[in-house]
């Protein structure tokens, strides 16, 4: 019975070089899915923030101007209300620097 052909240096070389061809060719390719999935997330990202963003500002403006009207119609009320804010505000933070 003939021993077993074994390959010769030359073909384990060969096949050990396509194989890296084969796995870098790979990795590229899943490189560039994993770029395309980022750049597709961050558009998403963009496109949602924006529209919190604008969202956002419309409520702080529809705030301000409902502020503004409570202050006009009731300027007293208003002064007493920001006066009592201001002590809470002084009082939570002089006691946090008592401890």
């Amino acid at each position: 019975m003939p021993a077993p052909k074994t390959p010769g240096t030359a073909e384990v070389a060969n096949a050990a070089e396509e194989t890296v061809q084969q796995a870098e060719k790979s990795f590229r390719e899943l490189a560039d899915r994993i770029e395309k999935l980022v750049k597709d997330g961050l558009e998403t990202l963009r496109t949602q923030s924006r529209t919190y963003a604008e969202g956002a500002g419309e409520r702080l403006e529809t705030a301000q101007k409902y502020v503004t009207e409570h202050v006009q119609e009731r300027p007293l009320t208003a002064t007493v209300t920001a006066l009592g804010v201001g002590v809470l505000i002084g009082l939570l933070l002089g006691s946090g620097r008592q401890r």
